[in-house]
């Protein structure tokens, strides 16, 4: 694949290989960040909206503007709080107008010019800014006075430390089709973060090695409604009936937006049409409260049978299998027949997890559930090793 791909004559091969390529290249220098980086590309495809919830600090702007750089598009970032002004985000009054009677907005690399837009801290703004948001994410219009001006915008990206309890923020915050819960990176990344960052803290970001033209992400966004829905109609409301039943609802509008997220998902991996995986993407869309994206990753693991189950599972058993091997290794050398029967005991355990572990690997020919059986099998291979050394030590 050459660095753009503007020049393909991107028939529907070409341009089913693009998403999968768009998600590479845009996760590529962050650590632990895939995640975050798909709820982008879906909104991409969709030109819809989505917010991101978490502490500061966790890529989640620097993964925006790759995505704008990748897109060739124009992009606005901006910090809110409760005093930021109107002209701040949609450009000031130009004076010489006004002396002649004229009321004109310089809109020139301000919100109103750009096609992709980061705002953070979004839900601190004031009513004022709030209120045109509000039009400018539903119509892609800016009210000015009496003036009607179409923006350029695509698609729209806020970010909050949390999600907003007050309900005149409840519009706005559905008007984020998708919403993600960025949590920081967990331990087992430590290392590799420390390595990216200090590499990124010495050259900077890298570039992007692939660039798409606008015109590329239009055609895929027309793409997005040829896909074919109707092999996943069935589960999909069954869905939304567990969800309800669980205190989990989705407003009508909701329901019906989350067919376009569906159908982007299969396109990202290369479908025409969906399938029961591609109703995973409902964790980016069902979920209000915080205590939601958990409630709603269960219910999904429960009811799919898709990869994201065998995944889920497996991050379990590994996080288990690191805790039993800092236990393991708070035993000094063999000292004793307890110890002794106690290690062997774990050593039995970890046995049968591992015939468990191996017999996923049968169950799918997903590539991602056999990567992590490799990696779980090396990490609990690894404590059974350290357990022979301390028992024949």
């Amino acid at each position: 694949m050459s660095a753009s791909v503007q020049n393909l004559k991107l028939e529907s091969e070409d341009l089913l290989r693009i998403p999968g390529i768009i998600l590479n290249e845009l996760a590529k220098p962050f650590v632990g960040r895939e995640e975050e980086a798909k709820v982008i590309v879906l909104a991409l495809l969709t030109k819809e909206h989505a917010v991101l919830i978490g502490e500061p600090g966790t890529a989640k702007s620097a993964l925006i503007r790759r995505a704008a750089q990748i897109l060739s598009m124009k992009y606005f970032m901006y910090l809110l709080t409760k005093y930021t002004e109107p002209a701040e985000l949609f450009g000031p009054l130009d004076i010489n107008a006004l002396k002649e009677g004229r009321y004109v907005r310089i809109t020139s690399n301000k919100l109103p010019d750009a096609e992709i837009v980061f705002l953070d801290e979004i839900f601190k703004a004031n009513s004022a800014i709030l209120n045109t948001l509000l039009t400018i994410m539903n119509e892609r219009v800016f009210y000015d006075g009496y003036t009607e001006i179409p923006v350029k915008l695509w698609s729209l990206f806020g970010a909050s430390n949390e999600i907003p309890e007050d309900p005149e923020l409840e519009a706005l915050y559905d008007r984020f089709l998708l919403r993600h819960y960025v949590k920081p990176l967990t331990d087992d990344n430590w290392r590799a973060l420390l390595r990216a960052a200090w590499s990124i803290e010495k050259h900077g970001y890298p570039e992007p090695s692939v660039r798409i033209d606008r015109t590329v992400l239009e055609k895929l966004h027309r793409m997005v409604f040829e896909v074919d829905l109707s092999p996943i109609e069935s589960k999909l409301l069954k869905l939304f009936s567990i969800l309800e039943s669980k205190n989990i609802h989705l407003t009508d509008r909701r329901k019906g937006k989350a067919l376009k997220v569906i159908a982007a998902h299969a396109l990202l991996n290369g479908r025409l049409v969906a399938k029961e995986d591609d109703l995973i993407v409902l964790k980016f869309i069902a979920p209000h409260d915080l205590d939601d994206f958990e409630k709603v990753n269960i219910i999904l693991s429960e009811e799919l049978k898709t990869s994201y189950k065998f995944l889920r599972e497996l991050d379990e058993i590994l996080a288990s299998i690191r805790e039993v091997d800092g236990y393991v290794s708070s035993f000094p050398s063999i000292s004793s027949r307890l110890v002794e029967y106690r290690l062997l005991e774990i050593y039995r355990d970890l046995e049968s997890t591992k015939e468990r572990v191996l017999a996923m690997r049968n169950e799918t020919s997903d590539e991602k559930v056999h990567k992590k059986v490799d990696e779980v099998v090396n990490a609990i291979d690894e404590v059974m090793d350290k357990i022979r050394r301390k028992i024949g030590g």
